[in-house]
């Protein structure tokens, strides 16, 4: 009885995952397609190496790093750029109360910008909004980020 019970729960987990994951965007679902691809090849690597040895031990690394490394990005590049992904919407505002009214505040940094100042509560709104990050940046970022990441591992190499 409890095991047709656990049967149906794992086909209605299944099926709900199935159709959340039609609705999923064609890029995502390249993207998610590229991260199996990375971690199935790092685990063929690993297995090959359970099998054959590991005379070169820094080769194997070298490889298993690679493509657990590039699966790391492809996920950030994922995150980045998922519509419906809010964690790079969000409007980055801090408040600092004022003694004054016409008191000038300055900041030591540049990345936060006055936006407006609000009089009946005395609070200067320091921040900006931040823009929708465009998918070219994102994968500029990736690409950019691969080079580095295998420019490390050639080193490695040797």
């Amino acid at each position: 009885m409890a095991k047709s019970s656990a049967t149906k729960d794992a086909q209605a987990l299944f099926h709900s995952l199935r159709s959340a994951y039609a609705a999923t965007p064609t890029n995502l679902k390249i993207i998610d397609l590229y991260v199996i691809f990375a971690i199935s090849t790092a685990l063929i690597q690993v297995v090959y190496m359970a099998i054959v040895g590991s005379f070169p031990f820094n080769s194997f690394l070298s490889g298993v790093l690679s493509c657990i490394g590039t699966a790391v990005l492809a996920v950030c590049l994922r995150i980045q750029v998922n519509k419906e992904n809010k964690e790079f919407k969000k409007r980055n505002v801090k408040r600092v109360k004022l003694e004054a009214a016409g008191l000038m505040f300055v900041f030591p940094f540049k990345l936060l910008v006055l936006t407006e100042y609000v009089n009946e509560s005395h609070h200067l709104i320091v921040g900006s909004p931040l823009q929708d990050l465009p998918p070219e940046r994102a994968f500029a970022d990736f690409v950019l980020c691969n080079l580095v990441l295998h420019l490390v591992i050639m080193n490695f190499l040797g």
